[in-house]
């Protein structure tokens, strides 16, 4: 690294954004099982295997006001064709309780799968590098003293903006690990929803919401994929301007980048709500 404090600044803020990309490139191909050792996963568990002695409770609630409003007398129960529909449904809601959360990872594992197809369809292992071009650190040691004042304070801005916008973006995906353990473990109360026609509507929006949550994955590497062959192709310095101007047009084309990223990372949720009518 350079000597020259001014380009420290602008690296310092370049190496925090490159940490976290690859930290969120990380976070994206791990499963909740083993974030953070598996601890948080296994208080989850703990939970969830807790509430399901509530949702058990909750299923036959739900099971009964279901016949009562959608049937208008106890001789159409009788019926034959009701009878097996109403025991299918039960017995459809049961198994989603005791066993949901084998469903919810079966989702979480096919939404990882395409997430590993679209990485290695990309040909990438890991996030590119943003670098400091050459030509800025040669302009910027070229500066004397005084020249670099205005350059501090124009790196110490563009630093500002970057070390942000990093953790914004590292804070989005902790958040998507946030909801997964949060769906988890409230799972089998929506589950129970099932076990009544007028409410299984709520199951129904359970499930599609947890969905979008896993696809939050797939949108944000996509980001991140679109955005290193940006930076594979970084801002072009232009030599013929003032140290000054070249640092201001550099660090401005690159915050903008990042921000199409972060704004994509963002935006990730919405996405997937609309493709899934939300």
């Amino acid at each position: 690294m350079s000597d020259n404090w001014v380009v420290q600044n602008l690296q310092n803020a370049l190496d925090t954004w490159n940490s976290k990309l690859s930290e969120i490139w990380g976070l994206l191909t791990e499963s909740p099982e083993h974030f953070k050792g598996g601890g948080i996963w296994n208080v989850i568990l703990n939970i969830h295997g807790a509430i399901q002695g509530i949702a058990l409770a909750l299923l036959v609630l739900f099971f009964v006001v279901g016949i009562m409003k959608t049937f208008g007398s106890f001789a159409e129960i009788k019926k034959p064709e009701h009878a097996i529909k109403l025991f299918i449904r039960f017995a459809i809601a049961k198994i989603l309780v005791t066993y949901g959360l084998e469903l919810m990872l079966a989702i979480f594992n096919i939404v990882q799968g395409l997430i590993s197809t679209i990485i290695q369809s990309a040909g990438f292992g890991a996030t590119s590098q943003t670098v400091l071009p050459q030509e800025i650190i040669t302009a910027i040691e070229s500066c004397g003293f005084f020249e670099s004042i205005p350059l501090w304070a124009v790196t110490l801005i563009g630093g500002l903006f970057i070390t942000v916008m990093s953790f914004i973006m590292i804070f989005t995906v902790y958040g998507r690990f946030f909801k997964l353990y949060m769906y988890t473990a409230i799972s089998p109360i929506p589950f129970s929803t099932f076990a009544g026609e007028p409410s299984q509507s709520v199951g129904k929006s359970f499930i599609k919401s947890y969905a979008s949550v896993c696809m939050e994955g797939a949108i944000i590497v996509l980001a991140c994929i679109i955005f290193s062959l940006f930076a594979s192709s970084p801002p072009v310095a232009d030599v013929g301007a003032s140290p000054v101007t070249q640092v201001w047009k550099y660090i401005g084309e690159l915050i903008f980048n990042m921000l199409v990223l972060v704004g994509a990372v963002k935006m990730a949720d919405r996405i997937v709500r609309e493709m899934m009518g939300l």
